[in-house]
């Protein structure tokens, strides 16, 4: 069986000798690039299944390296960093970053967000008809909502906003990304009207709307489902 590539792009030799085992005992095979232009001639060269980009490179911004690859790949990207501010997440999320880990991290967190990454875009790349998220069902074509064995009832917003996230399942989706799919450029700052939705959302599917499982908030940033 073919083993996936992880590219790893990060310019401490640390993170390096910290992430190699562990990508390698979850069976990955681990490439590295220590700056950005040697992280993009990589990508091109080693065909990776999906990058570990570190945002502080010593040639660029992991954010410049991001700008350009999405120019001609949907390459899967989780940004690992120690830069924790609102801003440079979302800026990295809409630039195309399939999810942010916050240095320092568990070994177990990055693993999972790489597993939901991979599988997004294999999801993506599929054109699922029918989405599954635990036990949420989604029916494209029919428009059509089961959680737990039980349809749900949505309106075709609540609708567009539950498919665009179940087709993102896993990783963290921005309220301007939400906003501009579902309603529209005009209307990607309205975070108090995707609240609303979102709260509507929760109501008719989680267990416990007060403490939701499986809507969660990035705080300041977005809406993940869980996988």
């Amino acid at each position: 069986m073919t083993r996936q590539r992880v590219l790893v792009v990060d310019d401490e030799a640390a993170i390096h000798r910290f992430l190699g085992p562990a990508l390698a005992a979850n069976g990955y095979e681990v490439l590295r690039a220590d700056t950005g232009e040697a992280g993009l001639q990589a990508i091109r060269t080693r065909a990776p299944d999906i990058v570990v980009l570190d945002l502080g490179l010593p040639d660029m911004d992991g954010k410049d390296l991001l700008r350009r690859l999405r120019s001609w790949s949907q390459l899967p990207v989780v940004v690992l960093s120690a830069r924790d501010r609102e801003v440079e997440k979302i800026e990295a999320l809409d630039l195309g970053a399939d999810d942010f880990v916050n240095k320092p991290f568990g070994a177990g967190e990055l693993m999972a967000r790489l597993r939901a990454a991979l599988r997004h875009r294999m999801q993506a790349e599929g054109d699922v008809p029918v989405l599954r998220v635990d036990d949420l069902e989604i029916d494209l074509p029919r428009h059509r909502v089961v959680r737990a064995g039980q349809e749900v009832k949505l309106t075709p917003k609540e609708f567009d906003l539950l498919a665009f996230l179940a087709r993102h399942a896993g990783k963290v989706v921005t309220h301007r990304q939400l906003l501009a799919k579902v309603w529209g450029p005009a209307h990607e700052y309205d975070t108090q009207y995707l609240r609303v939705y979102i709260g509507q959302l929760r109501h008719k599917l989680e267990r416990d709307p007060a403490a939701p499982a499986l809507i969660l908030t990035e705080p300041g940033i977005g809406y993940r489902l869980g996988v």
